[in-house]
């Protein structure tokens, strides 16, 4: 994929994350492209839906697991506007997605490259190529400018 390809797809992920903000979810949006050509869309959804494990790249493996009838997704890429947390680093290794392309950091639950490197890990079966930074600032003022809004309206 070409630096090209991947502001594109990150610019779906930063679509469905502006979805999560509406909804009043922690703005956070995937895009997961497939080795086919098919493209899984998903955002957070956890409040709305009752489920912790409603993270956007959950909700997008989901779909296109059930899509192609297969828990497997070789030749994947996967496009978040958040660094991933442990659950959600899990399910992009047992997925087999073969990469993953984040935005922001998270210092506070990362597990790609901030507080834990979970797809790189040598001890597991599966590791992930990762490349992070793409529309980064973009990404962090979404998620910046909603925990502002958010503590303000808490402080009224």
């Amino acid at each position: 994929m070409s630096e090209k390809d991947d502001i594109y797809y990150m610019n779906i992920a930063l679509q469905q994350a502006v979805i999560a903000e509406q909804n009043g979810e922690v703005p956070v949006g995937a895009a997961l492209l497939l080795a086919d050509g098919s493209l899984h869309v998903a955002h957070n959804a956890p409040i709305s839906l009752s489920d912790a494990s409603a993270h956007a790249e959950m909700r997008a493996i989901r779909a296109a697991c059930q899509a192609t009838g297969n828990y497997r997704l070789p030749g994947s890429t996967l496009y978040v506007t958040l660094e991933p947390c442990c659950m959600c680093a899990g399910a992009i290794v047992h997925a087999r997605i073969e990469r993953i392309v984040f935005a922001a950091s998270d210092t506070k639950t990362g597990a790609v490259t901030s507080l834990y490197q979970l797809l790189n890990d040598k001890r597991l079966n599966h590791q992930v190529e990762i490349s992070s930074g793409v529309l980064a600032a973009e990404c962090s003022r979404l998620l910046s400018d909603f925990f502002a809004k958010r503590r303000k309206k808490k402080a009224s």
